[in-house]
């Protein structure tokens, strides 16, 4: 059975635990390592901030803080990872190379492009499951493509991320504060 599969599974699940007024907007799929599969599932109710739930692959709650907290980092870490590899437009990035190719051809643009080529195939459209294996191999990729383009120093991909631990500390608090059952 593939994710879309599990994902519509876990959604038929998330539904029954939605509260009167409220309703499922959202199916996150992660695994953080220890923890094995978590849904992280999202809850409208009107103009409120969501509720969450985290179901284990078998559609039960989960009531470990300590799964449902890596699993909202995990999930906020690899939507980061995405908005930032290749500065967040590797289309256009790859267009620009495609164009500099055919009107400059300067040294190494091939390998420019293939590392953009590699990134592209790295990333994994929705839905797709948050692991640290997807979060690093995002980052390698990235790397390659930064360093293909004579960026060596140091990596702008490795600041965006480290400058977002503070944001992806606040998206796990807010699923813990908001979270629709008990956590221990």
């Amino acid at each position: 059975m593939g994710l879309d599969d599990d994902l519509e599974q876990i959604a038929d699940a998330a539904a029954t635990y939605a509260a009167a007024g409220e309703q499922l907007t959202g199916v996150l799929a992660t695994e953080p390592l220890r923890y094995g599969r978590v849904y992280l599932c999202a809850y409208a109710s009107g103009d409120e901030r969501p509720a969450w739930l985290a179901l284990d692959a078998h559609g039960a709650p989960v009531t470990s803080i300590d799964a449902t907290r890596e699993a909202a980092k995990l999930a906020a870490l690899c939507e980061i990872a995405e908005e930032n590899a290749a500065g967040g437009d590797l289309a256009a990035l790859r267009e620009r190379l495609r164009e500099l190719r055919e009107t400059e051809a300067p040294v190494g643009i091939e390998a420019a492009e293939a590392a953009a080529a590699q990134l592209a195939a790295t990333l994994q459209p929705e839905p797709r499951l948050a692991t640290t294996d997807y979060l690093d191999r995002l980052g390698a990729a990235t790397r390659r493509l930064e360093q293909a383009l004579g960026d060596d120093a140091g990596s702008p991909f490795a600041t965006a991320m480290q400058q977002a631990l503070t944001a992806v500390d606040e998206v796990a608090a807010e699923v813990l504060q908001r979270y629709k059952g008990p956590l221990a």
